[in-house]
């Protein structure tokens, strides 16, 4: 077997440039459910105790032998409760939840329809912080930076212990969601639809300051972390919920104008697209070649969207949440093989899982992914 002849970050930049590196870099998104699960500890233990999340994620990487990026670290249960990861009401593992439950979040309409008005005046984050925080919760805004400062030095310990493995951080965002998709979590999926269809004018205004505000944020976070990736989730616009005029109006001409303002300063975009977006593919085709990766969850066809975007964007994906919980090694192996072979048979390719590794992925389908992902194309060489 060749050996491995790039570092993982050389691995990745290859990949994103839509060339063909020694193997293809593997990047799976690990939350803190699948860590636990696979660290030997509950979601609730990782989400109180930031040394328990950072020796459990150590345990996983050095049982595998590492991948090439990492996502995911400790988390502060505040951080949930207050709408800082999602702009929703959290219930926790080990506080509102079993220790063992995974985090679940309520779609309800926090968010009014007066409210767009006021989020086009004064913006997204302004709006949070002084009106739709306590929507959520009546904990500080103090306690919460508290707790967040708190958990600071085990992700420094873990990032130290990474970079050391050559794994460094997959991506940065200020705020992982596209707006329209902060819009429909805030609003509920029920209510942005119905805001779309009587009430636009007042929708679209909203997402052009949160647009217009969020790019500044972007670039200036990217640099400031050293990092040339940022990140995206979307998992409501595609046409598996709306038709494409939607899409067309409320989506992609942000999206166009987000891309284009990072790719300017060097940065690649990381899209992190759930549901089937085989409709909406073809659109990304406008933005500018080499400029984004696609991150496909198993419900959008993977193989079709290597034929759409060939030569254009890279792809990463997507070994499914059913296969990692159910399936048996050797077919782990087979699929992470087909994924090399035609999706990455000329570059551009990421192999990664379908949205996310689930909380009960079998240890053993875990190490049939890594190990298959990072000798299968250097035994053929």
């Amino acid at each position: 077997m060749r050996r491995e002849t790039m570092s993982s970050e050389e691995r990745i930049a290859a990949a994103l440039r839509l060339e063909k590196p020694d193997r293809a870099p593997i990047v799976p998104h690990t939350p803190p459910e699948p860590i636990a699960g696979l660290g030997g500890v509950t979601v609730g233990e990782y989400l109180r105790n930031p040394e328990t999340a950072v020796d459990a994620f150590l345990r996983v990487v050095d049982g595998c032998g590492g991948w090439d990026a990492y996502t995911g670290g400790p988390m502060d249960i505040l951080s949930w409760q207050t709408g800082e990861v999602y702009p929703m009401r959290a219930r926790v593992p080990g506080i509102d939840l079993p220790d063992e439950y995974v985090v679940q979040v309520l779609e309800e309409p926090l968010l009014q329809l007066d409210d767009y008005d006021t989020i086009a005046q004064i913006g997204w984050q302004t709006f949070f912080e002084s009106e739709f925080r306590w929507r959520l919760t009546s904990t500080s805004l103090e306690e919460v930076r508290r707790s967040q400062s708190a958990i600071r030095p085990a992700a420094t310990r873990l990032a130290t212990e990474l970079a050391r493995r050559d794994m460094r951080p997959w991506k940065w965002s200020p705020s992982p969601w596209h707006p329209f998709f902060t819009l429909s979590c805030a609003r509920s999926l029920e209510g942005l639809t119905e805001d779309l269809f009587f009430h636009p004018d007042l929708v679209e205004r909203a997402i052009q300051r949160m647009t217009d505000d969020l790019i500044p944020a972007m670039i200036e976070g990217s640099k400031r972390a050293g990092l040339q990736r940022t990140f995206f989730i979307e998992e409501r616009a595609s046409a598996y919920y709306y038709r494409l005029p939607v899409f067309e109006r409320f989506w992609m001409p942000y999206t166009e104008k987000i891309v284009d303002a990072m790719w300017n300063e060097g940065i690649t975009t990381i899209f992190h697209l759930d549901t089937c977006w085989d409709k909406n593919l073809p659109y990304f085709r406008r933005l500018p070649k080499g400029s984004y990766i696609v991150s496909l969850d198993g419900m959008t066809d993977i193989f079709r969207a290597k034929e759409i975007l060939r030569g254009h964007g890279a792809i990463t994906g997507d070994v499914p949440a059913a296969m990692l919980s159910l399936a048996k090694p050797d077919a782990i192996e087979a699929y992470v093989r087909r994924l090399i072979d035609v999706v990455g048979d000329d570059g551009g390719y990421v192999l990664g899982v379908a949205c996310c590794v689930p909380v009960d992925a079998k240890p053993e389908n875990w190490q049939a992914l890594i190990h298959t992902g990072k000798t299968y194309e250097l035994s053929k060489a």
